[in-house]
């Protein structure tokens, strides 16, 4: 019995010291994590005062810095850089060399709010090379014009009628610029109704090309009917010249509102005698925006394409008809003379359309069709020559160009001052001090 009490205090002693070294133990881990619970708190609390004084973005660059588990590597540095910069925006440019990404690139670095901009320097081309790119580049043009372009290209003789107003500057320096990327040689035969001026012929010098000015002895009147008839006069005159002077080539039309597609002129030296190509219509209307809304209405309703005059060819490719502009739903609104608040409403047959070989008009050429007409017989009589159909005995001869009309390569646009358009006061300005001080030739357009 005494063994048995004694065994058992024992085991009371034994459970004594563990419950005792267990509240211990618990007592030491509870200071433990207490002392971290603390300097977490402080930890945490000093990083909010931080992120108060400086800002959320330092806190989080803070964190970022002493807790990483990750090593450091270059794109790291790269974007704790950038969200420095970005924490701390600055207006200010400063050249400096960085290594991103493991490339060192030379440049400046701008800080725009909260992004960081990198600015490199604008690559600069050498000029040498650059002249070097280019006469390469035009041997090799040349090499594939002699090997697959016209064998034998012939001169293209440019026949334009003109005179001087408002927006004559603005044709003939569009018309200059196209004839001169032409990449065959060409004549440039200017005439001008009411004599040749000053001012026309210092802007058509700039060309370089070779040209004819030509005055016509006839002011331009302000009717449009009437002044179609006498650029007729005027291209007609131009022949003269051509017949006069013997000039070789292949004759067209360019009227100081035409465009042109460089294609055009790879197109005509096709021409054996008498060619046509289609002539893209763009009718311009000078009314109103209300009488503009009603012709667009109209013209989308009818015919929605883009009015288009030019061959019409059948199944063997030869000329047949002709497709015309429609001017009956425009009667009503075209303008009657220059400046008019109407629509300006092109010909039947416009005379851009057409291609002439220059040796019809030579008094002895070899191989001249008969049935072409005496340039001093057409509109002996006073006739009106609508179109260079006019010097033809037989229009069914006419080569049709262009895949047979499909293609269009010219458009037609006439566009002129309103009698009531507004110029600012300092054209009128301009023209005052030329005309009191100057007396002279002095223009602002």
């Amino acid at each position: 019995m005494k063994l048995l009490s004694a065994l058992q205090q024992q085991g009371r002693r034994s459970n004594n010291f563990r419950s005792a070294s267990s509240q211990l133990d618990s007592a030491v881990d509870g200071g433990v994590k207490s002392q971290a619970t603390i300097f977490w708190l402080l930890l945490h609390g000093l990083c909010c005062l931080v992120s108060l004084v400086l800002g959320f973005r330092f806190s989080r660059l803070v964190f970022l810095l002493i807790f990483s588990t990750s090593s450091p590597s270059t794109t790291s540095t790269a974007n704790l850089y950038s969200a420095f910069h970005t924490s701390f925006p600055s207006t200010t440019t400063t050249p400096s060399t960085e290594a991103v990404n493991g490339i060192i690139a030379e440049g400046s670095r701008v800080v725009v709010g909260r992004h960081g901009i990198l600015i490199r320097p604008w690559p600069h081309p050498d000029p040498e090379e650059v002249l070097k790119a280019h006469r390469i580049i035009e041997r090799v043009q040349r090499e594939q014009r002699i090997q697959y372009g016209v064998k034998s290209p012939r001169t293209v003789i440019a026949i334009t009628p003109t005179y001087v107003r408002t927006f004559q500057t603005l044709h003939l320096t569009g018309v200059m610029h196209s004839l001169m990327n032409v990449p065959y040689d060409l004549i440039w035969i200017v005439v001008e109704a009411g004599g040749a001026t000053n001012e026309t012929a210092t802007l058509v010098s700039k060309s370089g090309l070779k040209i004819f000015h030509i005055g016509f002895n006839a002011n331009m009147p302000i009717l449009w009917e009437d002044r179609h008839k006498l650029e007729v006069k005027m291209r007609l005159q131009a022949l003269r010249v051509v017949k006069e002077n013997r000039l070789d080539g292949i004759v067209m039309f360019v009227d100081d509102s035409n465009m042109h597609s460089m294609e055009l002129f790879d197109e005509i030296q096709n021409v054996k005698w008498v060619g046509a190509v289609s002539v893209g219509i763009l009718a311009h209307s000078g009314g109103s925006e209300e009488d503009l809304s009603v012709a667009q209405t109209e013209k989308n309703e009818k015919n929605p394409q883009m009015p288009v005059q030019g061959p019409s060819c059948n199944s063997s490719n030869h000329v047949v008809g002709w497709h015309t502009f429609d001017v009956l739903p425009h009667v009503e609104r075209r303008a009657r003379y220059v400046g008019d608040r109407g629509i300006v409403l092109p010909r039947k047959l416009e005379w851009s359309g057409f291609i002439l070989n220059s040796r019809l008009f030579w008094k002895e050429a070899k191989d001249k069709p008969q049935w072409v007409k005496d340039l001093d017989e057409v509109g002996r009589d006073g006739d009106d020559v609508e179109s260079p159909l006019s010097l033809l005995k037989d229009a069914s001869l006419v080569e049709p160009l262009g895949s047979c009309g499909v293609k269009v390569m010219l458009w037609w646009l006439r566009v002129e001052a309103r009698a009531d358009s507004k110029f600012p006061a300092r054209f009128v300005f301009c023209k005052l001090i030329s005309e009191t001080l100057f007396s002279g030739p002095y223009f602002c357009l």
